[in-house]
């Protein structure tokens, strides 16, 4: 479909962008008359090529022709012209006074045949036209009162005389009234026009002309060629309390015959628009496609919109619907439907709203801008919809508020439909195509559908998708656009289920903004922020979490996994995975650097760190901020200090929208902290960088899951291993000797070397004691020189090195039960395959000997050593129930992993065994706080931070 701008053209003056005023629109009678009105309403030709006959205009012009014919049948002798201000009052004079006046010669205007025709007239009766104005009329000499002047128009001198000498002071009689129609020699018409306007400036004439008045109507009604039109306002508009008690008494007499002339539809609307602004609105088959398009899409969505458009009753049948429809279309081109109807359906019920040339004020502003940017902007619409009014013109802007009567409005509309910054503006920065600017139009629509002078001022959603929906844009767009503008806006709020509407009066929304600007960044921003996500973090973790660091000494070297969380300030950026930026001084580096360091010691466990960081954005921020704004508006409305501005259901909310807040801000923790880095060797920097996606706090894991879950689906973290596993990974250099030491093996599954476990530890002892009872692997421990020790003789090295057959093993266990105490990570243990164990096993079970039998051999004598007497004899202990051992002496600390495998066992025999520690060592001063800090965590680890205290002393510098 071709845009409306480029098949209609509107008028020159609409086309150069001239200024208009309501007021230009407007007729005046006494000029017409005078010849010094403008040209369009003084040529009559002219006048009537602009004049739409709408249904009114025939109605009430047929009867007053009738009458002037001498028909009294459907007519009446007097009438009166009720509307508001602007609603053709005037137009409908203007129009009587050039028919009458130009008599036959009328019906060569254009249009004027037809309406004789429907009037059931040959030609247009000639008659005597007398006006009053009462805006323009003054005493002056000749025409002291309004009867004076009337009677002259009508029948000149003769007239005047008929009215005798008291007409000076005194109003005329009926019988006086009726001399002077009859001396006018010809039917007479009486034009009455701002009766109220003449009173009020003259109010010493408001009885005198009351009476004329009532005479007047008298003497119509007893004359069959003679008719008085008489137009009064509706609107109340500016009214002192005198005007209106004048209007209701001026009503009374001469609302003999009384008929709103606004009985205009969308189609005569349309019609009177067309002929006044354009000057060619396209070819019909243009405009038949168009409408046929437009129809077409909504009836096929009739269900979703109002009933009045596209409803199909029991006395119509579909086709008839959808030809009605397509009718509605078709007639109001360029213009939608909605377009128009607005102003009859919410708008002509304000008071101060001037139909007829108000409606042509706004609409020749409105044309005259979209005609030019829709070159300029190669805008789409194939029709002028609601959306489309510019109210981002200032000019334009006032005459809607000035029509509207509010404005108020201004900030409303400023802050979010039409502003530079408004939230509509903001929205629709990434809209294009059918969709562009949607924000912007659904908030126009609104207010166009929202501010009439209707009880509900209400625009509803399926008045909404009726006046934006075309084929390019489908109703479920124009919800999410509704939804997603009152979301953001300041003074667009919704009613009920499907209701919107903008007012002067700010939402909630505004005060919660307000709140937030005034947030400190360092008292309550940045706290907060930390607070959520340690708490997201912490909410059912099952690995240990270091929090928001400082630097790589902040973080503990343990071999457990562990959780490194840093600041929402730390972003991993795309920048962060681009080689270009894997130096120091970015956040990569860094955290490379603290991977491989802790302070100035290295780490020995950096496979079990996992750092996670969060996304770039100030996504995270803005919800934190929206809730503390929110907590702050509804602790203000608890204490009293606000709410008095705000209705009930704004206050009502404000524990959902606290709530909403939050759970908001929680979900963006688990989408916002969605990368992970990790120890790599493949890694030219030894980080690997893991997306977890988005997450949501509803969901059943938490989030230290979410990230384990994330590294187990890359085979990054498993809960165990297995022999296979470990076969396949076995060192090359150690295939010969079959002997893996386990410290080494526990350091490749911290290092980064083999996959990742939750506890290294833990269940490399529980596989280990399983891998060995099951005959999988073997376990050998004691591992010495094969060169015997200095002092000692061969036959004792031979019994250490093993050369008994245990291949320098003090003991190896295999296909065998062990307990968990015999795996220690130490010098000294080691895990063997399956056939090395085998055979170290097989050699280490001595053969069965077979000695003969002999008998005892006597004991030979011991020969005394001189200088020695016989030792005496132990005294025996006296006798008792139980023994107490205790054990006490320093420990060589390379020696101090095998008492727990030797020594242990053998005490866990007795009972009530009680044991302590004492250690004692010495570190230089700097860092004394890691060391102390790493200790704290070991015991922690191992359960004991409660039971075993750590104390130090300074020692002199000279002393060391």
């Amino acid at each position: 479909m071709e845009p409306w701008y480029k098949i209609a053209t509107p008028r020159k003056e609409v086309r150069e962008g001239r200024s208009f005023n309501p007021d230009e629109f407007a007729i005046h009678l006494e000029q017409v008359i005078a010849g010094t009105a403008p040209e369009d309403y003084r040529d009559p030709i002219q006048f009537f090529r602009r004049t739409c006959f709408t249904r009114a205009l025939r109605e009430h012009a047929g009867m007053v022709l009738r009458r002037l014919a001498g028909e009294t049948a459907n007519t009446a002798p007097v009438m009166t012209l009720i509307t508001q201000f602007g609603g053709g009052k005037t137009h409908t004079l203007a129009a009587l006074y050039h028919l009458v006046k130009d008599g036959a010669k009328s019906v060569e205007y254009a249009g004027v045949a037809d309406l004789i025709r429907e009037a059931g007239l040959r030609s247009v009766p000639e008659a005597k036209v007398a006006a009053f104005v009462g805006n323009a009329w003054d005493p002056r000499e000749g025409r002291e009162t309004p009867w004076i002047d009337i009677a002259r128009q009508l029948a000149g001198d003769r007239g005047v005389q008929e009215l005798g000498a008291a007409a000076v002071t005194t109003p005329p009689g009926t019988e006086t009234l009726i001399r002077v129609f009859q001396a006018a020699g010809k039917p007479v018409l009486l034009l009455f026009d701002e009766v109220l306007n003449y009173l009020n400036r003259h109010r010493y004439m408001a009885d005198p002309f009351h009476a004329f008045l009532q005479n007047l109507t008298v003497a119509t009604t007893g004359t069959t060629l003679g008719a008085a039109v008489i137009s009064l306002p509706r609107s109340q508009v500016e009214m002192t309390d005198w005007d209106m008690q004048w209007q209701d008494r001026i009503t009374k007499v001469v609302r003999r015959v009384a008929k709103d002339l606004i009985a205009n539809d969308e189609t005569e609307i349309s019609e009177v628009v067309r002929r006044r602004l354009f000057e060619d609105i396209g070819g019909e088959r243009v405009r038949r496609n168009v409408a046929k398009i437009y129809a077409d899409w909504c009836f096929e969505r009739r269900a979703q919109l109002p009933p009045e458009w596209t409803a199909v009753d029991s006395a119509a049948t579909e086709v008839k619907a959808r030809e009605f429809l397509l009718g509605r279309f078709e007639t109001c081109y360029p213009f939608h439907p909605a377009t128009l109807s607005v102003f009859q359906r919410k708008w002509q019920a304000l008071s101060q709203y001037q139909q007829t040339r108000g409606t042509l004020a706004m609409l020749a502003q409105w044309i005259s801008w979209a005609y030019r940017t829709g070159f300029t902007e190669a805008r789409r619409e194939p029709l002028i919809t609601l959306g489309s009014a510019p109210l981002d013109v200032p000019e334009f802007r006032s005459v809607v508020l000035g029509q509207l009567g509010e404005s108020r409005l201004v900030a409303a509309i400023e802050a979010d439909i039409s502003g530079g910054n408004s939230h509509a503006r903001a929205l629709d920065a990434d809209t294009k195509g059918g969709l562009r600017n949607i924000h912007r139009r659904v908030g126009t629509t609104i207010l166009f559908e929202s501010s009439g002078g209707q009880v509900d001022k209400v625009a509803h959603l399926p008045e909404l998708r009726f006046a934006l929906g075309e084929p390019e844009v489908d109703t479920t767009s124009v919800d999410n656009a509704v939804f997603a503008l009152e979301d953001k806006s300041y003074f667009i709020r919704r009613v009920g289920s499907d209701g919107f509407k903008i007012g002067h009066q700010a939402t909630m929304k505004k005060v919660v903004s307000d709140r937030r600007a005034s947030l400190d960044e360092d008292s309550e921003i940045r706290p907060a922020l930390r607070t959520l996500v340690l708490k997201e973090f912490d909410r059912g973790r099952t690995i240990p979490i270091v929090p928001f660091p400082a630097d790589g000494a902040a973080v503990q070297d343990t071999p457990r996994l562990t959780l490194v969380v840093l600041d929402p300030e730390s972003e991993w950026t795309p920048a962060c995975d681009a080689a270009a930026d894997k130096g120091s001084g970015s956040l990569r580096g860094q955290i490379a650097e603290w991977m491989r360091q802790r302070g100035k010691s290295p780490r020995l466990y950096p496979g079990s760190l996992v750092w996670c960081l969060k996304k770039p954005g100030r996504d995270l921020r803005d919800k934190v901020e929206l809730w503390l704004a929110w907590k702050r508006v509804n602790k203000e409305i608890a204490e009293g200090t606000l709410g008095g501005d705000f209705d009930r259901a704004d206050r009502a909310e404000i524990i959902t929208k606290v709530a909403d807040a939050e759970e908001a801000a929680k979900d963006e923790v688990w989408g916002g902290y969605r990368f992970a880095v990790l120890a790599d060797h493949q890694e030219p920097d030894g980080l690997k960088t893991i997306d977890l996606g988005a997450g949501h706090s509803s969901g059943s894991e938490t989030l230290c899951g979410r990230v384990i879950t994330a590294l187990k689906s890359q085979a990054l973290l498993n809960e165990s291993v297995g022999a296979g596993y470990l076969e396949r990974n076995w060192p090359p250099a150690l295939k010969d000797t079959g002997a893996w030491p386990l410290a080494s093996l526990r350091q490749s599954f911290l290092n980064g070397s083999l996959t990742r476990l939750l506890d290294p530890d833990a269940v490399l002892r529980v596989k280990i004691v399983e891998f060995v009872s099951k005959g999988e692997f073997g376990l050998a421990s004691g591992h010495l020189p094969a060169s015997a020790a200095p002092g000692t003789s061969q036959a004792g090295a031979t019994r250490q090195t093993g050369e008994s057959g245990s291949g320098g093993y003090d003991r190896v266990w295999f296909n065998e039960p062990i307990t968990p105490d015999e795996v220690g990570f130490e010098p000294g243990v080691f895990l063997l395959l399956k056939a090395k164990a085998r055979r170290l096993k097989a050699a280490s079970e001595p053969a069965s000997p077979v000695s003969p039998e002999l008998g005892p051999a006597p004991e030979p004598e011991s020969a005394p050593i001189p200088g020695q007497g016989p030792e005496p004899e132990p005294t025996p202990p006296p006798d008792a129930a139980a023994r107490t051992f205790h054990i006490t002496g320093e420990v060589p600390p390379e020696i101090w992993n095998r008492l727990g495998t030797k020594v242990l066992p053998k005490l866990r025999s007795g009972a009530d065994l009680k044991i302590g520690i004492a250690f004692s060592v010495t570190v230089e001063n700097g860092v004394s706080r890691s060391f102390e800090a790493d200790l704290k965590q070991i015991l922690d680890d191992l359960g004991l931070s409660g039971r075993v205290r750590i104390d130090q002393a300074p020692i002199e510098r000279s002393n060391i």
